[in-house]
C-alpha cells in the first residue's frame, strides 16, 4: 500500500519506520522494529533510522530531547504536526501525541527492567511526567500486560517485582546451587593443574647417587 502511494523509495522507508514506531508494543512489533533496524537501506534515511534505533535499546529517551532533536525533521513531513491545526491532516497532531506516548511507554519498560522498586518522585523525573500521568501510563501498561507493577500510594513507591511462588524460588535455588558446584569443581581442577605444573618445572632439586643436584 505504501509503495503504491509513494513513488520515492526514501519516502516509503520513512513511512515504514514511522508507523512501526507508532504501532502498539507487542511481540510482533518488537520483532519488526529489530528487523527494520538491520535493513541496509536505512542509510538513505539516517535521521529516521537513528530514531528507530532508540526504540531497540534498553535506554531511557527523554521526550523533551527527542522532540527537540527529531521534531523539526518529523514535522517537515505530512505525517506529524507538533500542534493542532498546522496542516490539513487532522490526524497529524494525533500521531505526534502517539509518538510521545510510545516514548513514554518505552521508558516505563526500561525502568521496569532495571528497577524492582522506585520512589514515585524519582520515577516522574525519569519519565518527564506529572505524578498523575505516570500513574495513568503505568496502569495502561499493566492492563495490557506489558509490565507488572503495583503502586503503593501512601508510601509513594512503585514496585515492578513480580511475586514468585514456591516453585520459582526452589528452581532458582537449584540453579544457583548447580552453578556454585560447577565453579567449585573448576577451581579444584585449576588448583590441581597448577600443582602438577609446579612439580615439573625446571630447577626442581632431585636426588641422584645420594646427592642433591639441580635438574638441567
Amino acid at each position: 500500500m505504501l509503495e503504491a502511494q509513494y513513488s520515492n523509495e526514501t519516502q516509503v522507508l520513512q513511512r515504514i519506520v514511522y508507523f512501526i514506531i507508532l504501532a502498539p508494543h507487542d511481540n510482533e512489533q518488537h520483532d519488526l522494529l529489530h528487523r527494520i533496524d538491520k535493513d541496509s537501506r536505512n542509510s538513505q534515511i539516517s535521521e529516521d533510522a537513528e530514531l528507530l534505533k532508540l526504540f531497540t535499546v534498553h535506554e531511557l529517551m527523554r521526550w523533551p530531547e527527542v522532540s527537540k532533536l527529531f521534531g523539526p525533521h518529523l514535522c517537515s513531513t505530512e505525517i506529524f504536526d507538533s500542534a493542532e491545526g498546522q496542516s490539513g491532516d487532522d490526524k497529524a497532531f494525533q500521531r505526534w501525541q502517539d509518538l510521545r506516548k510510545r516514548v513514554i511507554e518505552h521508558n516505563v519498560r526500561v525502568v521496569a527492567k532495571y528497577y524492582t522498586r522506585i520512589k514515585t518522585e524519582r520515577l516522574t523525573k525519569l519519565l518527564d511526567l506529572t505524578e498523575d500521568e505516570t500513574e495513568k501510563y503505568i496502569s495502561e501498561l499493566v492492563t495490557s500486560k506489558t509490565v507488572y507493577a503495583k503502586i503503593d500510594r501512601p508510601a509513594r513507591i512503585v514496585s515492578f517485582a513480580k511475586p514468585r511462588d514456591a516453585d520459582d524460588t526452589l528452581n532458582e535455588w537449584s540453579f544457583n546451587m548447580k552453578s556454585l558446584l560447577g565453579l567449585l569443581e573448576r577451581v579444584d581442577h585449576l588448583i590441581t593443574k597448577e600443582e602438577m605444573m609446579a612439580r615439573i618445572q625446571p630447577g626442581v632439586k632431585t636426588k641422584k647417587g645420594g646427592k642433591e643436584k639441580k635438574a638441567r
